[in-house]
């Protein structure tokens, strides 16, 4: 395979990756919805999801037992493999800033804090593929793809008086943009993503089981509402392994900006036909929505060029 073809084969499982995201997040709003807490839908879709993994561990076991051999030897550290927690701080981020922010500047705020942080981890070579430099295509692309968010979302801004909470989402993309390139790491050393699939959803159950646990005793002890009996509200773990999985076997080859601008460009056009077909509380897509969608497209382009 060239590595052009291979290039253009990762951005594509990215868009994949990106769509599965859209997808997950319509099914874990509802359920969150029906639960009447988000933090406890998020804890809900990561435990699945472990528990998916965990019925596969005894063929992915000989590649799990690599992770602690690559510990011992200083191949990995430790920090490289608590990528998990950034999804954590991500999902709990959501819950408590998007009641204020509105979904449209949350995203926002997460799309650029991922661009940026995501020039900064090819350029000091976190990731497996090593050093990518920030190119002129590559920093347009960046900058093009959070104008496109913007242009996308831009009818629907929240409260202008509640913009400085906007920090804490925009920490979070920072912090999946590392996920994403400490993930490609540990995939690497194990010789396959399915271990270190496991091993975020593993810790990202433990800080969601903390954030739960906190959450709880802030409002009283009382939980959250009856289990919905709609088998298809539990598929979000799945779809986050598909997601996860594919950040970890693909990053190595086309860097973390490319993987995040891949997913952020599926992620807009999953939820513009998940909106198309199925509207949420906002209606049918629009022509901004659509023009921001192209636009994300464009910048994936430039900066595959970079």
């Amino acid at each position: 395979m060239s590595a052009g073809t291979g290039k253009a084969l990762g951005v594509g499982l990215a868009v994949l990756g990106g769509v599965c995201l859209a997808l997950q997040s319509r099914i874990n709003g509802e359920l969150g919805r029906q639960l009447g807490d988000g933090i406890a839908a998020a804890t809900v879709s990561f435990g699945v999801g472990l528990v998916v993994l965990l019925l596969a561990l005894p063929w992915m076991h000989r590649n799990a037992r690599r992770i602690l051999t690559a510990l011992r030897s200083g191949e990995l550290r430790w920090w490289q493999c608590v990528g998990g927690a950034c999804g954590a701080f991500l999902v709990t981020t959501q819950g408590l800033t998007v009641p204020l922010l509105g979904v449209s500047v949350f995203i926002v705020a997460v799309v650029a804090g991922q661009s940026a942080s995501s020039l900064a981890v090819d350029r000091f070579g976190v990731g497996p593929g090593g050093v990518h430099p920030v190119t002129r295509n590559r920093l347009i692309g960046a900058v093009l793809c959070v104008v496109a968010v913007v242009i996308a979302v831009g009818d629907s801004f929240g409260d202008p008086a509640a913009l400085g909470f906007a920090a804490l989402p925009l920490l979070a993309g920072v912090a999946v943009a590392w996920q994403q390139g400490v993930n490609g790491r540990v995939a690497r050393a194990a010789g396959s993503p399915w271990p270190a699939t496991l091993l975020n959803f593993a810790v990202g159950s433990a800080g969601l089981l903390v954030a739960l646990a906190i959450e709880s005793a802030l409002r009283g002890g009382g939980p959250p509402g009856a289990f919905p009996a709609e088998p298809w509200l539990y598929i979000g773990g799945p779809l986050g392994i598909v997601f996860i999985a594919i950040s970890a076997a693909v990053v190595h080859r086309i860097g973390v900006l490319l993987l995040g601008l891949g997913m952020i460009a599926g992620q807009i056009l999953g939820a513009l036909g998940i909106d198309a077909l199925i509207p949420g509380p906002a209606g049918r897509p629009d022509l901004l929505t659509v023009t921001g969608a192209l636009l994300t497209l464009l910048a994936v382009r430039i900066a595959a060029r970079g």
